[in-house]
């Protein structure tokens, strides 16, 4: 992990001091954690029902398999994986202990709770060893992550050989006037959204701003080779609003 003082990253569209942010990314998840799952539902018309539905239709998780879902909240992926699977274990990570408990609930309401762990902990320092884990997924996630880069170099040491990789998140839409479409809902309804379901504004903003400032699909194809891995593509999903990226440790 980098060491530097002084080094910026943006938070939305504020530059903030690198220290900062997990902690501002932390307070806008602790804020909505109880709603989030119904804003999900709000802001995409369900259709992020269909996203991790691909994801899961790409991944073919089998049974046995071991899964790491990093911002992992409330355990979404997780228990799609798992349904998949048959069989297998999950560990749900996230930096933000509010949205574990609600996944919990939903753990014990749904009778999985033998098959997964709860772990509060950093995307950029995973407290696991090397070579442990048959998946690694991030849905929504990566976004938030302070040095994305290092993200990946982490899910890249704690896969087994053999291990794969898969990122879904909102991306570019590759068309200018689809686009320019898409920011008007995203930047005048989301945050009315949030202040009418979760009571918070302002995280919305925040979460609509970040889609902004994260690199495109080629730009983060090339972050994702970086670290290490191959075979390494992407499909966008609806036009390009979310994209999902594959990859292998070989």
């Amino acid at each position: 992990m980098s060491e530097e003082t002084g080094k910026t990253t943006h938070f939305g569209y504020a530059e903030v001091p690198e220290s900062e942010k997990a902690g501002r990314v932390q307070g806008v998840f602790s804020s909505v954690a109880s709603k989030y799952d119904v804003m999900n539902d709000a802001m995409s018309f369900g259709i992020h029902r269909i996203w991790k539905d691909a994801m899961m239709d790409w991944l073919a998780p089998r049974p046995g398999q071991r899964l790491l879902d990093v911002a992992g909240g409330t355990g979404d992926i997780s228990f799609r994986f798992l349904k998949r699977a048959g069989s297998g274990h999950a560990t749900v990570l996230d930096l933000t202990e509010p949205m574990l408990v609600e996944g919990r609930k939903r753990a014990e309401a749904e009778a999985m709770v033998d098959s997964l762990d709860w772990v509060v902990g950093d995307a950029m320092a995973l407290p696991f060893s090397d070579n442990t884990f048959d998946v690694y997924t991030i849905s929504f996630g990566i976004r938030n992550v302070t040095r994305p880069q290092e993200a990946l170099n982490e899910a890249f040491r704690v896969l087994k050989p053999g291990g794969r990789l898969m990122v879904l998140e909102f991306s570019q839409i590759p068309n200018d006037l689809m686009q320019w479409a898409y920011d008007l809902y995203s930047f005048n309804i989301i945050p009315r959204m949030g202040q009418m379901i979760a009571q918070d504004r302002d995280s919305y903003q925040y979460l609509v701003e970040s889609i902004r400032r994260f690199p495109d699909q080629d730009t983060f194809l090339d972050m994702v080779k970086a670290a290490g891995f191959e075979n390494a593509k992407y499909r966008n999903l609806t036009m390009g609003v979310a994209c999902l990226h594959s990859g292998w440790k070989i």
